[in-house]
């Protein structure tokens, strides 16, 4: 399995070829708290690295969420509609958040291997 890799806005993607699973990092679900509702991005939408793509609510706080890539939309998590804590129960695996294809493979490059986003986030 591709190594995931983390953007500084505490998202994920995963790429596997051209697709890229993108999610929401186990720290930033841990500091959110219960997440309550998710506003995913629509299937065909192009969104853009750096940018916000959906929104995320929890019993604490509503939170916009950044794309860690560009690409167009292939599909978003079904489950998070009825089961939105899914992200928090597995950020990873069964909590991502959308699947799109990757526009600029090489906007991978500008993000952080697992190590050095444990170091950000632990300040």
């Amino acid at each position: 399995m591709a190594e995931i890799k983390f953007h500084k806005e505490h998202t994920w993607v995963r790429p596997e070829g051209d697709i890229g699973t993108v999610g929401l990092s186990h720290y930033a679900q841990e500091q959110m708290g219960q997440i309550i509702y998710v506003d995913l991005p629509e299937e065909g939408r192009e969104i853009t690295a750096g940018e916000e793509f959906g929104a995320l609510e929890s019993s604490k706080v509503a939170s916009d969420l950044i794309a860690p890539v560009s690409g167009e939309v292939l599909e978003s998590n079904p489950a998070l509609e009825n089961q939105p804590a899914l992200i928090n129960d597995s950020p990873y695996d069964q909590g991502w958040i959308t699947k799109v294809r990757l526009s600029s493979p090489e906007e991978l490059d500008g993000l952080m291997d697992e190590a050095t986003y444990l170091k950000l986030v632990s300040g």
